[in-house]
């Protein structure tokens, strides 16, 4: 008989979304540190909406390519809480933001780094319809 992990302990594998690798994956202290922060503030900024922040491994980490230039991405925050009010919880929001997209360069992810970010942010609100 074959027990499996909790999601939260589970290590990321092709069921879950987000980087493909650990390195694509910051955890709090990192963000803090990159965002040149205190970790109390990461962790209000996630409680916000400001930030995502998912389970691998035990641990809460946040893809690295939503923390660009000492920075969040400038849509990620409104996109997260459209994710939200359309009832995606924190996996699901992460899913829709790597899921691979003909129509964007990559993933919506990538795509909110660039000039197509209000195209992502658009389809995240006509999520809630």
């Amino acid at each position: 008989m074959t027990e499996s992990l909790p999601a939260d302990r589970a290590a990321a594998g092709p069921d879950q979304a987000g980087p493909a690798d650990a390195t694509g994956w910051l955890t709090l202290p990192d963000v803090a540190e990159r965002l040149d922060v205190s970790i109390s503030k990461v962790h209000q900024m996630v409680r916000d909406r400001e930030l995502l922040a998912v389970r691998r491994d035990g641990v809460r980490r946040v893809p690295a390519d939503l923390v660009a230039n000492r920075t969040v991405l400038k849509h990620l925050p409104g996109v997260l809480n459209l994710l939200a009010d359309a009832g995606y919880d924190d996996e699901a929001a992460l899913r829709w933001l790597y899921e691979p997209d003909d129509t964007l360069p990559g993933t919506p992810a990538v795509a909110l780094g660039g000039d197509q970010a209000r195209e992502v942010k658009r389809r995240a609100q006509a999520l809630g319809f």
